[in-house]
């Protein structure tokens, strides 16, 4: 049962916390998180009398923003405040999209409320890339869609993507990432790809291939040689 009483991204939103106060420690050394709360459900008409109510988030977070290489905001799939505050805390958009007719649809109005909210708040905002998740590259419609969204998007579409999984689903339900929970699952390499690709856009390594490379120097070293001794 989740404890109300610590801070999380609501506290955060309305001022009653710091960044620092809402960070949670996870399994993962290198993962932190900020919990949610469903007071959250409130803090839209809460912040609508504040000023500046569109930079909350983005002021929150500033203090804490070199602390980490990545911050990845989960938004809830509606354009309110709660999400435009998101947008506009952030550098880049990654767009997690279903290969479905409907997904398409939606995506000149993703744009044009990507446009929006540059102009508007955020000029450094771009997009990062779209990932299609809960995918079946069985069917013919997700193999359309991608064709479709590569055409459209180009390289801003992942060419990594997460398919449908029974881990994936079962890990929230153990409180685990999938990653923990079953690291040879295909859901754990599909995203373990993906932060791979993601890291590459960026021009980052990862640890695994930092750790490879000072491994790699260390026995490119200079070496002893002993050679056998005759008489």
């Amino acid at each position: 049962m989740r404890d109300e009483a610590r801070a999380t991204v609501y506290d955060l939103l309305i001022g009653a916390a710091s960044a620092a106060d809402v960070i949670q420690p996870t399994e993962i050394d290198t993962l932190k998180l900020i919990p949610s709360s469903r007071n959250l459900i409130g803090a839209t008409l809460e912040l609508i009398s504040q000023e500046r109510r569109e930079f909350r988030l983005r002021e929150a977070l500033a203090p804490i923003r070199e602390q980490f290489p990545f911050i990845l905001l989960d938004c809830p799939p509606a354009l309110d405040l709660l999400t435009l505050n998101c947008l506009v805390a952030a550098d880049g958009l990654l767009v997690p999209m279903q290969a479905e007719y409907f997904a398409l649809e939606g995506i000149s109005e993703l744009m044009s409320t990507l446009d929006r909210v540059s102009q508007a708040f955020n000029p450094e905002l771009t997009l990062e890339g779209v990932l299609l998740t809960m995918y079946d590259d069985r069917t013919n419609l997700s193999q359309q869609v991608t064709e479709n969204l590569r055409a459209f998007f180009g390289e801003k579409l992942f060419t990594s993507n997460i398919p449908r999984n029974v881990r994936l689903a079962e890990a929230p339900s153990h409180g685990k990432p999938v990653a923990l929970y079953d690291p040879r699952s295909r859901g754990a390499e599909s995203y373990y790809a993906l932060a791979l690709e993601l890291l590459q856009r960026n021009g980052m390594e990862s640890p695994r291939a930092h750790e490879r490379k000072k491994a790699a120097m260390l026995d490119a070293g200079p070496k002893v040689r002993f050679w056998p001794y005759s008489k």
